[in-house]
C-alpha cells in the first residue's frame, strides 16, 4: 500500500508540475528585463531623411567611407560593365564567369528566360519583335531583337543598355543584380536563334 502510495503521490506531483508549466506557456512578463549592456539594448536611430544633431551638414544619409567596396559589388570591368580591361569596346561575348557561376550555359539561360518574362516582355514580347502589351497601349515600340544590327552587337552592349538604358527604356541596374542581367543577354541569343524566321521578315 505504501508503494501505491509513493506512486500515486508523484503522478500528482508530475501532473501538478506539467499543469503549471502548461499555463506559463505564451504569458508575457510583465517585470523589467533584465539587460547587462543597456546601451547595446537601446540603441539610437534615424530614419531616412531625417535631421541629425550629430553631425555638422545635419544630415543622416551619409555617403560611404572613400576607399569602402560593396561585398556584392563586381569589380571586373568586364563583368559589371560589359566593357573590356581596358574599356576600349564592349565585350563581345557573356563572360564565362557568368556561366560558371550558374551551372553553365543551360542554366543561365533558364535563369534569363524567367527574368526576361518578367522585366522585358512588356515592351518586347516574347518572342522579341518589340510587340508587347505596352506598346499596344501608346507606348514607342523597341526595336526588334531580330535586327541585323542588334543580332550582330556585341554581348557587353546588350548588358550595357539594359544596365544604363537607351532612348525611351529606362535603366535596369537598380532593379536587376548584374548575375540576372547577363542572364537575361544569354536569353536574348537564344531568342534570335529560336526566332531565326523574323529576322529575315525583318528590316534593319
Amino acid at each position: 500500500m505504501r508503494g501505491l502510495s509513493s506512486l500515486a503521490l508523484a503522478a500528482v506531483t508530475s501532473l501538478t508540475a506539467l499543469t503549471g508549466l502548461a499555463g506559463c506557456r505564451g504569458e508575457t512578463s510583465r517585470e523589467t528585463p533584465i539587460v547587462p549592456i543597456r546601451n547595446m539594448y537601446f540603441q539610437p536611430r534615424y530614419n531616412m531623411q531625417n535631421e541629425s544633431e550629430f553631425f555638422e551638414d545635419k544630415r543622416t544619409m551619409r555617403d560611404p567611407v572613400e576607399g569602402t567596396v560593396s561585398r556584392s559589388e563586381e569589380v571586373d570591368s568586364r563583368v559589371a560593365k560589359g566593357r573590356t580591361e581596358d574599356d576600349s569596346s564592349y565585350v563581345a561575348v557573356v563572360p564565362n564567369e557568368m556561366i560558371a557561376r550558374h551551372g553553365g550555359m543551360e542554366g543561365l539561360v533558364k535563369r534569363g528566360q524567367d527574368r526576361f518574362n518578367i522585366y522585358c516582355t512588356p515592351c518586347h514580347d516574347k518572342t522579341g519583335a518589340g510587340d508587347g502589351m505596352i506598346i499596344k497601349h501608346g507606348m514607342l515600340k523597341p526595336p526588334s531583337f531580330h535586327q541585323d544590327r542588334l543580332r550582330h552587337a556585341p554581348d557587353g552592349q546588350i548588358f550595357a543598355t539594359i544596365s544604363n538604358g537607351v532612348r525611351n527604356m529606362p535603366a535596369y541596374a537598380p532593379q536587376i543584380p548584374v548575375d540576372d542581367r547577363w542572364a537575361i543577354v544569354s536569353y536574348v541569343r537564344a531568342l534570335q536563334l529560336s526566332q531565326a524566321p523574323i529576322a529575315a521578315e525583318t528590316k534593319p
